[in-house]
C-alpha cells in the first residue's frame, strides 16, 4: 500500500514537470504582445509563462505582460487560446490555405 501512494506521489509530482518542460520554445511564440491585455511582452518586467494543460490535449505555452492576466485567461481560456492559434497561423502564413487549393487545381 505504501508502494502505491510512494509511485502515484512520483507520477503526480513529476509530469507536470516533464510536461513542462516540452512546451514550444519562445523563439516559435506568435505573439509580441500578451493574449489577455495586448500589452507588450516584457513592458511590466520578464513576461510571465504559463503552461495551460487540458485533459487529452497537448499542454499549451501561453505568455503574459503579469501574473494578473493568468485569472483573466483562466476565465475564457478558449477565447484567449483562438486568438493565439489565430496568431501562429498568420506567423506561418497560412500554410493550410495552399494545401487545399493544391489538391482542387490538380483534380481539374
Amino acid at each position: 500500500m505504501n508502494f502505491t501512494r510512494s509511485l502515484l506521489a512520483i507520477v503526480l509530482f513529476t509530469s507536470p514537470v516533464l510536461a513542462a518542460d516540452q512546451a514550444p520554445s519562445l523563439e516559435n511564440y506568435p505573439l509580441k504582445s500578451c493574449v489577455v491585455s495586448d500589452e507588450p511582452l516584457g513592458s511590466m518586467g520578464d513576461a510571465v509563462k504559463y503552461t495551460h494543460r487540458e485533459p487529452g490535449k497537448p499542454d499549451r505555452l501561453v505568455l503574459f505582460c503579469c501574473e494578473g492576466c493568468i485569472e483573466d485567461f483562466k476565465g475564457d481560456p478558449a477565447k484567449f487560446l483562438a486568438k493565439l492559434d489565430a496568431a501562429a497561423k498568420a506567423k506561418s502564413g497560412g500554410a493550410g490555405k495552399s494545401g487545399g487549393k493544391a489538391k482542387q487545381e490538380s483534380k481539374k
